[in-house]
Order: C-alpha cells, then structure tokens, then sequence
C-alpha cells in the first residue's frame, strides 16, 4: 500500500517538474546569466547616459583633438564657455569626448536592436500564421519571402537606407525587412507541425473560429523557439546598423552612434586607435552577450536540449 502511494507521489511530481523547472534551468545556466546580467548593464547605461556621460557628446574643441585616453584637455560648451576636462577614452579628430559618445551610443544600438526585434517578430508571426495555416495563403506569402531571402540582407538595408534620408526609423525599417522571412518561415515550420496536433484537431471538430484557434491553441506553442530568434535579430540588427554607420549610409554622422565613431577615426587609426579600439569593444561584447543570451535561452526553452541538462 505504501509502495503505492509513493510510486504515485513520484508520477506525480515527474509531471509537476517539467512546468516548474523552466526558470529554475535559466536561473541555473551560466550563459543565461551572463547574456541577462551584460543586458541588464546596458539598458542600465542607456537610461542613464546624461549622468554616465561627462560631457554631451557634441562638444568640440579644436585645441583638443586626438587626445590620448586619459589625458587633459579643455572643450567647449554650447554657450561658448571653455571647460578644463579629462577625457577618459581620448578625443577624437575634432576634440570630442569618445567616452561620453560611446555612452550615448549605447542608446542607439539597443533601441535599434530591440525595436528590430520586436517589429520581425511581430510582422513574421503574422504571415507565419497565415502561410502555415491557410494553404492558399501559404503559396503567395512564400514567393515573395523567399524573393527577399535571395537578396543579401546587407544589400537590401543599403538600398532602402539610400532611398531616404538616414534617421532612426528608417534603419530600423531597412534591418526588419531582411529579418521578417527568417522568422515567417520559423513560424510557419512551427504551424504546420503543431496543426496537425490532437487537441488542434478537436478544436476544428467542434467548430473553433480560425482565428481562436490560430491566436490561442497555436501561437503560445511557437513563443520559446521566437524568443530565443528574437535574440539572435536583435545582435544582428546592433550589428548591421553598425556595419551602416560605419559605410556612412546609416544614422547621420552628428548621432553617436559606434559605426559613426569608428567610421571617423578610420583614417587616423594607425596613429590614433583608441578611435575605433573602444566603440569596437562595446559593439563585439555587446553582439556577444546577446548571442550567449539566445544560446542559453535556447537550451532552456528547448525540451530536446533540456533533456541534456
């Protein structure tokens, strides 16, 4: 009796610790933590760039160009009025501060990133559910998005950014468009697996409206593997609208941005490589701790993957 009493305590908890023991795997993987804690640091220094930053990254004084890291120097304000002051990067070619704008570069990059994210995903489960599910849909949404995918993604952002002028919306616009048929064949893959599912089946049967069944039996199955994607589009658009900047067909060159502080010390970097060496370090750990941040992720919310853990 008691033998079986424990033998169902133990059925039990199995089928308990599956659902309780997501966190529990994130909190526990060490790329998770280091990706969170890195992002975390980063949003961090992006909200609080006017207290991080020394001076506003704008300011220039021509007496005080190519300073060293480290080294005093004087700039000038707004108002005309010159300030001794200690650049901690070095300044570049036109005596600005490099520390206060790869601070302020910061902001740039994770609004670019995550705003990308989150507008590839949100337009790629669309067309994701109508291709997977609808099959008259699946042939037209299809076409053009393998279209787009024959095209370098780096091409099509060139392209879209020469056609207008450089802002912010516009590179966000030019980086979610090559992302949007990655993820709408991610999710149509996940659709037209999960359709075929005995509780999706039933649903049908009883007469469920498509778009019920589309938006609450379908979807909430496809949110692991797009987050650990969404991940992955947000390194890629930090990246890409770096890669812009840096070619000058990007954020105009008075934003701060890390392309556009690499791009101008470019021609002084055998002289001067603090230049590109510290806006190129934030961008390379960024890139990472977002990529280590999906792999961690993907690990956790993957069940094949968490059988290994």
């Amino acid at each position: 009796m008691a033998q079986r009493d424990t033998s169902s305590l133990s059925v039990e908890a199995a089928s308990v610790r599956p659902q309780q023991s997501a966190w529990q795997r994130m909190r526990a993987n060490g790329s998770v933590r280091f990706g969170a804690i890195f992002l975390f640091i980063l949003i961090f220094i992006s909200v609080f760039a006017p207290c991080l930053g020394t001076v506003d990254p704008t300011l220039f004084d021509a007496a005080s160009r190519d300073l060293l890291p480290g080294k005093f120097g004087e700039i000038m304000t707004l108002e005309g009025e010159v300030l001794k002051h200690q650049f901690l990067m070095g300044s570049d070619s036109f005596g600005r501060d490099i520390y206060s704008r790869v601070i302020y570069g910061t902001q740039v990059s994770l609004l670019v990133g995550l705003l990308t994210a989150l507008a590839s995903l949100a337009l790629g489960i669309v067309f994701g559910l109508l291709s997977g599910y609808i099959r008259w849909v699946d042939s037209v949404v299809m076409r053009v998005m393998d279209g787009l995918m024959a095209i370098p993604s780096i091409l099509i952002a060139i392209a879209l950014v020469a056609l207008w002028r450089g802002s912010i919306t516009t590179v966000i616009i030019a980086i979610t468009i090559p992302e949007i048929p990655r993820v709408t064949r991610l999710v149509r893959s996940l659709v037209l697996s999960i359709r075929e599912e005995p509780y999706v089946e039933a649903a049908i049967a009883i007469g469920t409206p498509t778009w019920r069944i589309m938006l609450f039996h379908i979807l909430p199955n496809t949110v692991a593997p797009l987050v650990v994607q969404g991940t992955y589009i947000c390194a890629a658009a930090i990246l890409v609208e770096a890669i812009l900047s840096f070619l000058g067909v990007g954020l105009p060159p008075d934003i701060p941005t890390w392309g556009n502080i690499m791009a101008e010390g470019r021609p002084q970097f055998i002289q001067y490589p603090h230049n590109i060496f510290f806006p190129g370090i934030f961008l390379a750990i960024t890139v990472l701790a977002v990529n280590i941040l999906g792999d961690g992720l993907r690990d956790t919310l993957d069940p094949k993957m968490a059988k290994r853990l």
